[in-house]
């Protein structure tokens, strides 16, 4: 395959007037669907994609190729050249990344050979069985992938990394009721699945179900909030950590730094080193990715901040970008915070979830996959699908309790690379959540 980067540099080098930077991501995949117990298909790919930005003074343009053979390479820096001297200047851009300081090199496993497909399909078959004893079927997906990235600029810059993501989600789902739950497991290391407690989650969630399903009404309760509804809350709360939300003043952290903002049992990381995740050599702009305190002990302690905002702003440049967050476990069990609610509810997903006001962390979704009434400290009964209308940093500004263990969730950003996040993030249990209505729906 030729060195597409190398063929567009060779390109440039006939316009010494642009400043560049390209990235290229070289995906290779093996994805495995599964429905109604069965393996549905199973589909490995390799893709190629460059992203391209040029710079000509304070003008700039990006463009992006698919499987990048040279006919498309110089059609499409043809295209742009043509295009970015008809664009605005954009008066803040100072240069392109100049720190050239390499990520330390680490092993990376192969994913995609390290786990077969008759290993995906024997753990597949074991908890399917173990649903189908209470007639639930299961669905989902396992994938691996396995990437490459490489970013060059014309400052001579030229970073590579490689990661392995792992995505299993399994959805059971009852063949009458059509009741659903939800259990997930995501990171690079395959061997931190324990499939026997993957599947004991599961089972125990899917005995919740032969309850009858009820109704709640509009109102203030204390929920358990389960490790992926308080991840997904805190990416959210993450949009307003970045210098880009601060410099168009959508941040509800700015003038906040060093400033108790949460309760101090409450402590987030971004930390691309911590084993248990997906982890990250380089962050934006080709910076080393390292770990950064976002919340300390409920104290608010960084920006994120890249090398465009980082010149806008003034705030110190780290490059971090909130893949690898961790949200601190806590000191109680997950039996003990249940048996403490008299009337509640656990929440074990989110759906279509939409910001209303990003700076003040309000907004609005739904729950599925999983929601149950709790009632003298026991889950009795399965309720219908709710919509909440909440502030983020009401959530966790009202976190009673933390579990003492955390729990890596995996998150898919798009349905085209397949690009995988994970964050670590323990049960929470939270009072006055703010429940609007029913949607009367499983």
């Amino acid at each position: 395959m030729q060195d597409s980067i190398a063929y567009l540099q060779k390109l440039l080098a006939s316009h010494p007037e642009l400043q560049y930077e390209i990235r290229e991501k070289t995906w290779a995949t093996d994805f495995l669907r599964f429905y109604h117990s069965q393996t549905n298909y199973n589909i490995s790919k390799l893709s190629t994609q460059l992203s391209v930005d040029i710079y000509k003074g304070k003008k700039s343009f990006s463009f992006q190729v698919d499987d990048p053979q040279p006919a498309k390479l110089e059609a499409a820096l043809r295209d742009a050249v043509g295009v970015v001297d008809k664009l605005p200047e954009d008066p803040d851009f100072v240069d392109l990344e100049s720190d050239l300081t390499l990520a330390p090199q680490r092993p990376v496993t192969n994913n995609i050979e390290a786990i077969p497909l008759a290993s995906k399909t024997g753990i597949l078959s074991r908890v399917a069985a173990a649903a189908s004893m209470y007639d639930f079927d299961i669905f989902g997906t396992f994938i691996c992938n396995h990437q490459t990235q490489r970013l060059v600029n014309s400052n001579g810059l030229d970073k590579s990394s490689e990661v392995s993501p792992i995505y299993l989600e399994v959805k059971a789902v009852h063949n009458k009721s059509q009741v659903t739950v939800l259990e997930t497991f995501g990171g690079e290391d395959f061997s931190f699945f324990d499939e026997q407690d993957f599947s004991e989650r599961l089972i125990r969630k899917i005995k919740f179900c032969s309850a009858d399903i009820v109704d709640v009404e509009p109102g203030h309760y204390d929920v358990i909030l389960a490790p992926r509804c308080l991840a997904e809350f805190v990416q959210y709360l993450c949009y307003g950590m970045s210098a880009r939300s601060l410099d168009n003043h959508s941040s509800f952290f700015e003038g906040k730094v060093g400033q108790q903002v949460f309760p101090a049992y409450i402590s987030i990381t971004d930390d691309p080193i911590d084993p248990q995740l997906i982890r990250r050599a380089y962050g934006s702009d080709g910076h080393i990715y390292r770990p950064l305190k976002l919340i300390e002990q409920g104290v608010f302690r960084n920006f994120m901040c890249n090398n465009y905002y980082s010149h806008k702003t003034g705030l110190p440049k780290n490059g971090n970008t909130a893949s690898c967050l961790r949200i601190d476990a806590g000191s109680k069990t997950l039996e003990q915070m249940t048996g403490s609610v008299k009337k509640g509810l656990y929440i074990s997903s989110l759906h279509y979830m939409n910001f209303i006001n990003p700076r003040e962390t309000s907004l609005t979704g739904l729950t599925r996959d999983g929601t149950f009434l709790i009632e003298d400290g026991r889950i009795s009964k399965v309720v219908n699908n709710l919509r909440f209308t909440e502030r983020i940093e009401r959530i966790l500004n009202n976190v009673l309790e933390l579990e003492n263990r955390c729990h890596t969730i995996p998150f898919s950003e798009n349905y085209n690379l397949f690009d995988i996040d994970t964050i670590k993030a323990p049960h929470a249990l939270v009072r006055d959540f703010n429940i609007s209505s029913s949607t009367h729906t499983i």
